[in-house]
């Protein structure tokens, strides 16, 4: 039971800090609609699995043996952090207020896409994960329980993504973003370059 509480404050605490997970849910929210902010909170929980996956079967043991791993992952998180930032800085595309369009399905395949991959290549999310098996979780624990603390943890993210989407797809909220677009898809540009530039420095140290 104490293991338990120790993972869930662990997740929850990490979950609800600002960082790439939160911008993208946000732009996806606000651009594209509601839907499409779930989506992007449903593809940040599977990329969670993603870390999971790897640190339940061990990887992880092998990347915080090899600086040289360890680092080229983080780069390469990094480097997808400062890809989007890039793309909302430089973004011209102007947003209307009528939902998505045409195209639902492909502007949800690539929100879910979209939030998949912040998180996947996420090292704030694969520290979080390696910590908390090697910090919180017992070692030798049955492998259900370890893949139940990972399916919590998606659980965790799914539902505090969720309700970021539902926030800022609010029509309101919506409105007033869309008509400060410019200044909008600029912060949220600053705010993903300095957090992958963040990474990047503290990789190189």
């Amino acid at each position: 039971m104490n293991e338990l509480i120790a993972v869930a404050l662990f997740t929850i605490l990490a979950v609800i800090g600002p960082g790439a997970d939160f911008a993208m849910v946000t732009r996806s929210s606000y651009a594209q609609g509601r839907k499409a902010g779930l989506a992007a909170a449903l593809g940040i929980a599977l990329g969670v699995q993603v870390h999971v996956l790897y640190t339940v079967l061990g990887i992880a043991v092998i990347i915080s043996q090899s600086p040289a791993l360890f680092l080229a992952m983080k780069v390469l998180g990094a480097g997808y952090l400062i890809y989007l930032g890039y793309k909302s800085l430089t973004n011209t595309t102007r947003i209307r207020l009528d939902g998505l369009g045409q195209d639902d399905s492909a502007s949800l395949w690539m929100a879910l896409r979209s939030g998949f991959l912040t998180n996947a290549l996420n090292p704030k999310t694969m520290l979080f994960v390696v910590s908390a098996y090697t910090q919180v979780v017992q070692p030798g624990s049955p492998l259900a329980v370890d893949f139940a603390y990972g399916a919590f943890m998606s659980v965790a993210h799914w539902l505090w993504f969720s309700l970021v989407a539902v926030f800022f797809s609010s029509a309101a909220l919506r409105k007033a973003m869309i008509e400060r677009q410019v200044v909008v898809d600029r912060l949220i540009g600053v705010a993903l370059i300095g957090l992958g530039l963040a990474v990047m420095v503290s990789g190189v140290r």
